[in-house]
């Protein structure tokens, strides 16, 4: 249990909505078991108020904010320095607040990277098939191709959205979300970067085609609510080793915290941050 006094660093994470965030449960979690006189707070703030948000933010002496949807664009604008990493991805989820004012990161990234290594995935010289192109997939793709894969099989929904956003990158392939018959041939790491399936509407996949699956070597997809979604089932009854987000989640914000606090979280920490993370998965 954390005590409040008057030494107490605060952190936070803005959004819209913010109810049903598990970031407090890493952040403090992290907090209680490295000894860490810090408390992390839930902060739901509508667009209109971004700016008054870290303005205010930085004139209370916040230490950090995580910033989640909608906020992880427009935010950059409000921000005195971007990292190079954020400004490549486009996309704010993390500001550090200093003596020199606020600064930009983005550990969603890092996050991904981790979860892929702690899974035994390998991308390196590989095509790897990304589902979705929408915010989830900016930071995933741009990961990927930071780790030198051959070829990313982009399928979305709307062609036009993603090649508006991706259609630059030579190495980036797009089609529908139906193309996949005419392009898969092997068997491929799968990413899964949309919405559907996220709980309540658990019983849809943005792919349901047995034939698809049958292409499918291994599936991280970002949802963590459920723990199992049904695109994560088909691909596991079809002999894929499947893996939610929550991963990439708890890596994000342990990579979030240590810039707050300019230091290392220890392993204990991680660990014990993993466990609730998990009971509190399960359990819904």
């Amino acid at each position: 249990m954390i005590d409040i006094d008057g030494k107490t660093t605060v952190l936070g994470l803005i959004g819209d909505p913010v109810e049903h965030t598990l970031s407090p449960l890493i952040h403090n979690a992290v907090a209680e078991v490295d000894g860490n006189n810090t408390a992390y707070l839930p902060f739901h703030v509508y667009g209109e108020g971004l700016k008054q948000a870290i303005d205010g933010a930085c004139a209370l002496g916040i230490k950090g904010l995580n910033v989640t949807v909608p906020h992880k664009k427009n935010v950059m604008q409000y921000l005195d320095e971007i990292d190079a990493l954020a400004e490549g991805i486009g996309a704010v989820n993390t500001v550090v607040f200093n003596d020199n004012g606020s600064k930009g990161y983005n550990t969603d990234a890092l996050g991904f990277m981790r979860e892929l290594a702690e899974a035994g995935i390998s991308v390196e010289n590989r095509k790897v098939i990304v589902v979705g192109a929408g915010g989830a997939a900016n930071a995933v793709i741009h990961a990927l191709l930071s780790a030198n894969v051959k070829e990313i099989l982009l399928f979305n929904r709307s062609v036009e959205k993603a090649v508006s956003v991706f259609g630059e990158y030579e190495k980036i392939k797009i089609y529908p979300l139906s193309g996949w018959r005419d392009v898969l041939v092997d068997k491929y790491p799968c990413i899964q970067c949309t919405s559907v399936g996220l709980a309540p509407n658990a019983d849809l996949s943005p792919i349901e085609d047995a034939g698809f699956f049958e292409h499918v070597e291994s599936v991280v997809d970002l949802i963590y609510r459920p723990a199992e979604t049904k695109f994560m089932r088909l691909a596991r009854e079809h002999g894929a080793e499947v893996h939610n987000g929550l991963p990439m989640l708890l890596y994000q914000a342990v990579e979030s915290y240590q810039l707050f606090m300019n230091k290392k979280v220890s392993d204990e920490a991680v660990d014990e941050a993993r466990k609730r993370l998990a009971e509190a998965v399960w359990q819904k």
